[in-house]
């Protein structure tokens, strides 16, 4: 189905995603921040073939921060339709997972693939390092993270 904006001109389809939800002990939140990027962001990305959106996320997760969950460490907690970080113009569908643990002490995100850095953010107060912003989607999320207890 073509996307119609109001001026009766084609709009882009959405860009599919899956983004996961890390949490610390702490209560903060695992963001990420791709190379040649300002944006932080949660862990994921698109879909590739026919992945589900749970199997993107499980992919992505492992890609971008060497972290292997199995999918049923994960829950499903929404899907999001927000403006995209990088892709200016573009609008993001993102179906969100949380893990439903905190990390273990073992279990230790590196900044792999495309991640340049690695910041954990208070849900409640989220603050990019200097010079950075902070992705529509995770503006979406983060109130709903701050209403929830992580655990």
């Amino acid at each position: 189905m073509e996307n119609r904006a109001p001026d009766g001109v084609s709009a882009p389809q959405p860009i599919e995603v899956a983004a996961v939800v890390l949490y610390r002990p702490d209560g903060r939140v695992l963001t990420v921040r791709k190379a040649g990027t300002t944006m932080f962001m949660f862990p994921g990305g698109k879909h590739q073939d026919d992945e589900t959106p749970l199997d993107t996320a499980i992919r992505e997760l492992a890609e971008e921060t060497g972290l292997a969950v199995p999918p049923e460490d994960l829950e499903h907690i929404g899907a999001w339709n927000t403006p995209a970080a990088n892709e200016n113009g573009h609008q993001l569908h993102s179906e969100v997972f949380v893990l439903l643990r905190p990390l273990a002490r073992n279990e230790v995100p590196e900044a792999n693939a495309e991640i340049e850095e690695l910041v954990w953010m208070d849900p409640a107060a989220p603050v990019a390092p200097a010079g950075h912003g902070i992705a529509p989607l995770l503006r979406a999320v983060f109130p709903e993270l701050a209403r929830r207890r992580p655990f």
